[in-house]
């Protein structure tokens, strides 16, 4: 596979608020494939309601455990209904400085058949390991995952 590059361009706004574009991303509503990002209220003049470095972090490792999830799913034909992925994202302060030391994932699968439910499981796992961002940074990545059935 080539390597690939993803563009994003940040630009303060005011306070402690700025705007995150990419140009390969077009909002169907807005047409502008821009965010609002900010620093969050537990630092001075943080501001709450708005998309955090620390967020963003913490969703890059999940939303990239639902991608390779969903990659590993299809390849292996696995029928599930649903997925759902909570995840924290932890910072500390590390000798001195402040880390995302830890991203704890909640991955929920939902099946709708007991027959798929290690399969599901092993595709979690193999998911886990497989993902890009996960493996890329040197916070710690755990996963309590859960295979549900549907009721």
């Amino acid at each position: 596979m080539d390597s690939h590059l993803y563009t994003v361009n940040i630009v303060w706004r005011n306070d402690r608020k700025g705007i995150m574009c990419s140009p390969e991303l077009k909002n169907v509503n807005t047409g502008d494939g821009c965010i609002e990002v900010a620093t969050p209220p537990e630092f001075p003049k943080g501001m709450p309601g708005i998309w955090s470095p620390e967020h963003l972090f913490t969703a890059a490792v999940s939303s990239c455990l639902m991608t390779t999830f969903l990659a590993i799913a299809e390849n292996s034909k696995l029928n599930f209904v649903s997925f759902e992925c909570g995840a924290k994202g932890k910072l500390e302060q590390v000798e001195g400085k402040f880390l995302m030391t830890e991203v704890m994932l909640e991955p929920v699968v939902t099946i709708r058949d007991e027959k798929d439910r290690e399969r599901a499981m092993r595709v979690l796992q193999k998911s886990e390991l497989n993902c890009l961002i996960s493996n890329s940074v040197k916070s710690k990545v755990t996963m309590n995952a859960t295979v549900a059935l549907q009721s």
